[in-house]
Order: structure tokens, then sequence, then C-alpha cells
């Protein structure tokens, strides 16, 4: 057997590079810390509801409906967190697939901002592909990261603008000093052309940061995904193609 290399790991598992292991830890970790719009106790919160939505019948009867709207009801949530923010967690978890911008518009104007939603749904991905790893692998799932104090900061990017997506987006060219290089680090390991891909989170830099960081560990970085000459992991680039491919379309997914 092999030492898990993974520090909430048990004793013994399987062997897992360095660096997404270091990059999983990382991106569990930080859901403790403070955001920028949600405390560390709101986020721990949000990672727990993710994992509560996959019990919840509500969502289960909504997932076999033809129309999720055709379905009422109330959740099964596991913490106290307002009802726009539940049902936020819980149908990105269950039935990401069928989201739109009129039920994403109904969240808003039940009191969830645009800003709050980006972290948000930075948090969910965050912990819904650290679990689906753990099981892939035969580990059990991480106990939850315990809650660092400080104060959401809560500041929009001046540059962000409408358009792209059903939030403000920031660009490359409209980011200022005050705002975090989510796009390309210098010096350091980012190299993000600001494609519509890495924009969506971009409303909530650090948010962003937080998915992406781990996002390229998890698959690859911009350079080497585009780097057909070489084989950066044990499949191959046209394996990893396959698998996404076929992930999407088990999850609806229409990118």
């Amino acid at each position: 057997m092999i030492v898990a290399t993974t520090t909430q790991s048990t004793a013994i598992g399987p062997q897992i590079r360095p660096d997404l292991a270091r990059a999983l830890d990382t991106a569990w970790h930080n859901i403790g810390g403070a955001g920028t719009w949600w405390t560390g106790e709101e986020r721990i919160a949000i990672a727990a509801e993710t994992r509560q939505a996959i019990h919840c019948e509500l969502c289960r009867a909504r997932k076999h409906a033809v129309s999720p709207a055709m379905v009422s009801g109330r959740h099964d949530n596991a913490v106290d967190l307002p009802p726009p923010v539940v049902e936020a967690i819980h149908r990105i978890r269950t039935d990401s697939g069928r989201l739109g911008a009129g039920w994403y518009r109904s969240l808003v104007a039940a009191g969830l901002s645009d800003e709050q939603y980006v972290e948000l749904l930075s948090v969910v991905a965050v912990a819904i592909a650290t679990d689906t790893f753990r099981r892939a692998v035969g580990l059990s799932p991480l106990s939850l990261p315990r809650a660092r104090p400080g104060k959401p900061p809560r500041r929009r990017p001046q540059g962000v603008k409408p358009g792209l997506a059903w939030m403000p987006t920031l660009a490359p060219e409209d980011r200022t000093a005050e705002d975090p290089d989510l796009y390309r680090e210098h010096p350091g390991p980012r190299e993000r052309g600001g494609g519509n891909v890495h924009r969506a989170l971009s409303l909530v830099p650090n948010a962003m940061i937080h998915w992406w960081d781990m996002f390229e560990i998890m698959y690859l970085p911009a350079p080497a995904m585009r780097d057909f000459g070489h084989e950066y992991r044990a499949i191959s680039h046209a394996q990893m193609e396959m698998l996404a491919a076929r992930v999407a379309a088990l999850n609806q997914c229409v990118y």
C-alpha cells in the first residue's frame, strides 16, 4: 500500500500527485477563511449545504420533473441559511443543466446579490470537486474546515461591466491595481488569457482564484492544455477531453 499524500486523508490510501494534494488541501482550507462577501462561518455553511443537497427530496422530485418549476416545496436543508441561498446551492448542486437567467434574477430579487452568488458558486464548485475526487479514489470526505476570524471587505472591482454573463464581469484590460492579479500573475504560475470561461467568476476575483487555482492542477494549466506535443498527466490530452465531454453530457453542460 502507498501512503496517501493529502493532509486529512486516511493513514493508508492511494498515491496522489503532490501538487494535486497541495491544491486540494489549500482550496479546502480556504473555505474556512473570510471571503470577499461571505464570512468563514457562512462559507463553511455553504459547503455543508452543498453536501446536503444530494439528499434533498424536493431536489430529487424536481430533477425528475419536466420542469423544476412544476414542483414546489421546501428544501431539506442542513444549516440555517436564507432561502434564496439554499435554493441557489441546491439547484447548482443537483440540476445545474437547467439553470436559467430567469431563475438567477429571482434569486437576486429575493436578496442574493450578484457578488454573493459568484462567491457562493465558487465555494460550491470547490466542495463538489473535492468530494467527487476523494470518492473516486476511495477516500472518505474531508471534515469541514474550521472557521477563521475575518471580516469580508465587500469590495466590488471598479472595472466590472455587464453584458457577457448574467452578472457583470471583469476583463483583463479593466483590472486595476486594487484587484488581485487573477489572470496573469507576475511572477507566478497563472497564465490565464481572460477568455469567457475565466471571466465567469471575475466579479469576485478571489472567488475566481479560489476555483481556478485548484481546477488547473486537477486538469491542466492553460499553456499545458494547448501543448499537444507533450503529455503532462498519466492520461493523454485526448483521454482527458473524452472524459470531460462525457461528464459534461451527463451534467447537461452546454458551454
